[in-house]
């Protein structure tokens, strides 16, 4: 055997050294770090879960405004309910009903389920992703006027400060949808 082959065949014997192995994992440390650090999962998922509360309460506000078409003597109720907990945001004490039922039952006191022209747009309430004392859904509605308010509050630093001050209501540290002018059912 040669010399060049005998080298050759020394050479395809080697592998990486424990030190050339020890570098590739802590460089790919550092980077898993940064990447983490940037994307900040903690805080994605709590946009989403905001998304999902900003769908929630655009859906429930399409649903009463077709409530309010389909209806010649709508009742809204006049008390303060939320889906857990009795924090009403800035609507007072709530008091906590069965979550989904769309019967005037549920935590909306409108009876979505004696739709008939249009049939009910939605088969049951929806209710806050994570639904604890801090993050739930609160309606309260006015009879007298024929208006209603929803609140959710929102829990990402992104939606928190913009959503919240931008929403046309009256309070700035709560998501607030309705009819009433202002969004001031919950702060008389």
């Amino acid at each position: 055997m040669s010399n060049a082959s005998k080298k050759l065949a020394d050479d395809s014997k080697r592998g990486f050294t424990l030190v050339e192995l020890l570098v590739v994992i802590g460089v790919l440390a550092i980077l898993t770090a940064a990447v983490v650090v940037v994307l900040n999962p903690a805080e994605l998922l709590a946009q989403a879960r905001d998304t999902q509360r900003m769908s929630d309460l655009d859906a429930i506000r399409g649903a009463v405004s077709l409530y309010l078409v389909a209806t010649t003597t709508p009742v809204f109720g006049t008390t303060v309910y939320s889906t857990s907990g009795t924090d009403g945001f800035n609507c007072g004490a709530a008091t906590a009903r069965d979550v989904y039922t769309i019967d005037g039952n549920g935590w909306i006191t409108i009876d979505f389920s004696t739709m008939t022209n249009p049939s009910s747009p939605i088969s049951a309430l929806p209710r806050d992703p994570v639904n604890n004392a801090t993050n739930h859904y609160v309606y309260k509605g006015d009879n007298t006027d024929k208006n209603f308010e929803l609140n959710a509050q929102l829990e990402s630093s992104k939606y928190a400060s913009t959503k919240e001050t931008n929403d046309g209501g009256s309070s700035t540290t709560v998501y607030e949808v309705g009819t009433d002018p202002g969004l001031t059912l919950c702060n008389s």
